[in-house]
């Protein structure tokens, strides 16, 4: 055993050795593939050579005759007959296979090779040098008739059994078919001899065939509603309609069609997706209703799908300006048939989010968004925010935003602002909310086994068990693998949201665009990641102090800053004293000449700024922008007035140390600096609201109401109060409520009073009563000619 054992131990080889023999293997086969690569490359050229050897000898060769045989003469025919006779055996044949065999002696291809052929007749096959004469000699396919066609009638029984019946189909002659599109051409370039109909009368005739198509559509729409399972191949007859060719009616009769299809479609789709049966489930068989059931699913899904291609169609031959040869409709009818056809694309987007071919839909549409046609874009434009309003889950949200960025990015950020402020519409704050508060929420714990073993009868452990598994199952139907995957989808999206909005500020920060993704930010500023804080911070600073933005979009940029740092930036120790420095200098770029839109946003920076960082702001810059404010309100439009007096209360509330610019008293030295940009040191505290004053005669009643609350010190409580509806208002509220967007005032101002007398009096009316006696003398001495001296009486007195 010992030496045996000793043998059969094999050295282990070292490392160097074993990276010395698989460098030769390696080498081996290099050294092998090469080899194979060589040969085969000379084969291939070996065959080419004798490829084209075989080719230059068949174009040089001359072309050899085939072999003629002479006729012999008569008498040596006749003796080769009689030496062929006696080598047979006659005497054991019979005179018909004599003859025959006569007759096959006398064809050389019987008993004679194939005369063409100059190869020996059982030489070996081999590969033939000349390929092109082998190709000459292969045979021709011949011209075959078709087979007929057979129809297979219903069989006849007979005594014997069943007798198939067949009949052949009748085919029609091509010459008939084509003589008939002839005949027609011919019939349709000869000038009808109809009789010519007067305005009215063609009136009367339109009104009469649509009134026919309209009953048509009627009744094909109530049967497919009254039972969409039996009746759904009427759809096909309903959608057959679109391709409606009487030009008196084309136009309106399509218009029909594509509204009634939309309003049947919407009433019978199902609430689930279709999918399509596999292999199968087609091969399996089932009961008669789910066979029905699959019918009506098949049909129906094939039916909107042409319903849908039809639309898409109808919106291109617009959008190309494309003729159709039938000419039922014209180029200046395309305008309103494409207008309808898109309206119920974007209805068929809203409503049937659930429904097959909504990605496709969602294609159609976004595009459409920034079309040059105001209307088109702000139909499709209103359906997306509808549809992202009502997305709960976030499927459709996510395929909208994936098909947006698409686009913005495709068209190099040339699209319409409307189509990003879209975006603003998506439910994601209120999710991420949710699930904040789920997580921080404590898990129910289920007892252990030896908890229920030691605390618990047998019968409470039964009633545990079933307790816990009944809990189990309510914890699945409440669906948390669907929150999971609705955070998800939400994450996603805002994922790509942020990645538009960034690209355009990185590369088309003078883009029309840059508005609505600044707002876009300040919305969704709460759920960007704490590492880009800094980064979007410095950014949006640029972007103000560049001078590039207009009024509104600095706005946007101060809002989004502030929304940064009142979420997560808590916890950053960034001082925004260079954004209320910028607000502070630039809120008296509004006044009443300009756009009222600005003011919310006005007053939306304000409530961020101030009211909800109160504990950041000190009382100086409080005081400075009240004073601005009140400054503000002289010279702008009654709503703004209104929302800008209230937002001074809201301040007074929240710093009621601000009352002291209601007194006439200065506190501290210095003079106030109205021209100074940083509120803290142009001296607040140095003067007063004497603005209120002037507002407290101000036209509108809401005007003089506020300024008249803010002189007694804005009191919650007591006679100069406000009443409970007004105080419950925010700034931005009671702006939007007293709009005059319709340029009336909101309430209605009553008007100066008129300079007419309301009463007059009837009969004499004369102060001095002397001179009604004289005028009745006067009167009646008419004919008289009296003196109208009046000095004549002094001097008679005198005398």
């Amino acid at each position: 055993m010992g030496p045996a054992s000793k043998k059969n131990k094999k050295k282990k080889p070292s490392f160097r050795k074993l990276l010395k023999t698989s460098n030769l293997k390696l080498e081996n086969k290099l050294k092998n593939r090469q080899f194979k690569q060589q040969s085969s490359a000379k084969k291939q050229r070996k065959e080419q050579r004798k490829l084209r050897q075989a080719i230059t000898d068949v174009s040089h060769k001359t072309l050899k005759p085939l072999e003629r045989y002479k006729k012999k003469p008569e008498g040596e025919e006749e003796e080769d007959e009689e030496e062929f006779l006696e080598s047979l055996p006659v005497d054991m044949m019979d005179e018909d296979d004599l003859e025959q065999i006569k007759a096959m002696a006398k064809k050389a291809s019987f008993l004679t090779r194939d005369i063409s052929s100059c190869a020996p007749v059982h030489a070996k096959k081999r590969k033939s040098e000349q390929p092109v004469e082998q190709y000459e000699k292969m045979p021709r396919k011949m011209q075959q008739e078709e087979e007929k066609e057979l129809i297979h009638l219903l069989p006849i029984k007979d005594k014997r059994g069943l007798i198939p019946q067949t009949m052949e189909k009748p085919v029609v002659p091509e010459a008939e078919e084509e003589e008939e599109p002839i005949d027609q051409l011919i019939k349709e370039e000869e000038p009808e001899s109809v009789p010519l109909l007067t305005p009215r009368e063609q009136l009367e005739l339109r009104t009469q065939r649509l009134t026919e198509k309209k009953l048509r559509i009627a009744s094909l729409s109530s049967a497919i509603l009254a039972d969409p399972h039996v009746n759904i191949k009427r759809l096909k007859e309903l959608r057959a309609m679109l391709m409606e060719t009487d030009p008196c009616v084309a136009v309106t009769v399509r218009k029909l069609v594509m509204v009634s299809l939309l309003e049947v479609f919407k009433d019978v789709v199902p609430s689930y997706r279709i999918r399509p049966l596999t292999e199968e489930e087609k091969a399996t068989k089932v009961k008669k209703e789910t066979l029905q059931l699959r019918e009506f699913e098949e049909g129906l899904v094939s039916q909107y799908k042409f319903y849908l291609e039809d639309l898409e169609q109808t919106v291109k031959d617009w959008k190309q300006k494309k003729q159709k040869r039938s000419q039922a409709v014209s180029l200046q009818s395309y305008k309103g048939l494409a207008e309808v056809a898109i309206r119920c694309i974007c209805d068929l987007l809203v409503a049937l989010p659930h429904f097959n071919f909504h990605n496709n839909i969602v294609v159609m549409v976004v595009p459409l968004m920034s079309d040059p046609v105001r209307k088109v874009s702000e139909m499709c434009c209103e359906a997306v925010g509808k549809l992202l309003k009502q997305d709960k889950m976030g499927q459709a949200s996510l395929a909208v935003v994936k098909v947006i960025s698409g686009v913005v990015k495709g068209r190099n950020y040339n699209v319409k602002p409307q189509v990003l402020n879209c975006l603003l519409c998506l439910r994601i704050k209120e999710v991420e909310m949710k699930k904040d508060t789920d997580d921080t929420a404590p898990k129910k714990k289920f007892m252990s086994f030896k908890e229920k073993r030691t605390n618990l009868s047998r019968m409470q452990r039964k009633w545990k068990k079933a307790e816990e598994k009944l809990q189990k199952e309510l914890l699945e139907a409440e669906a948390s693998d669907s929150k999971e995957k609705k955070i998800k989808l939400h994450t996603e999206t805002l994922n790509i949201v942020f990645l538009i909005y960034f690209r355009i500020l990185k590369k088309a920060r003078k883009s029309i665009l840059l508005s609505s993704v600044l707002e876009g930010l300040a919305k969704f500023a709460h759920l960007i990641n704490l590492e880009f804080f800094d980064d979007l911070l410095a950014v949006l600073y640029g972007l103000i102090t560049s001078g590039d933005l207009t009024y509104r979009e600095s706005l946007h940029c101060i809002l989004t800053s502030f929304h940064i740092l009142s979420g997560q930036g808590d916890v950053l120790n960034i001082d925004p004293l260079k954004f209320y420095n910028h607000l502070y200098k630039t809120l008296l770029t509004l006044h009443a000449g300009g756009t009222n839109e600005n003011t919310a946003i006005v007053l939306q920076c304000l409530d961020v700024m101030l009211t909800k960082r109160r504990k950041q702001v000190t009382l100086q810059r409080a005081q400075g922008f009240l004073k601005r404010l009140s400054t503000l309100s002289l010279h702008l439009l009654p709503d703004s007035s209104v929302g800008i007096l209230a937002a001074n209360r809201t301040l007074m509330h929240t710093f009621p140390k601000c009352d002291i610019l209601l007194d006439n008293e200065m506190q501290g030295s210095g003079v106030y600096l109205p021209e100074l940009d940083v509120p803290e040191y142009c001296n607040p505290q140095n003067t007063s609201l004497w603005e209120l004053h002037l507002l407290k005669r101000h036209y509108h009643p809401m005007v003089r109401k506020f300024a008249a609350h803010l002189m007694k010190g804005a009191p919650s409580e007591g006679s100069g109060a406000l009443s409970m509806e007004l105080s419950r208002r925010t700034p931005v509220q009671l702006f939007e409520d007293y709009s005059v967007k319709d340029m009336s005032f909101n309430p209605p101002v009553a008007g100066p009073p008129s300079k007419k007398k309301e009463h007059f009096t009837i009969g004499e009316a004369f102060l001095d009563s002397e001179l009604k006696p004289l005028i009745d003398a006067a009167l009646q001495n008419e004919s008289e000619q009296t003196s109208l001296d009046f000095t004549s009486q002094h001097t008679q007195q005198e005398t």
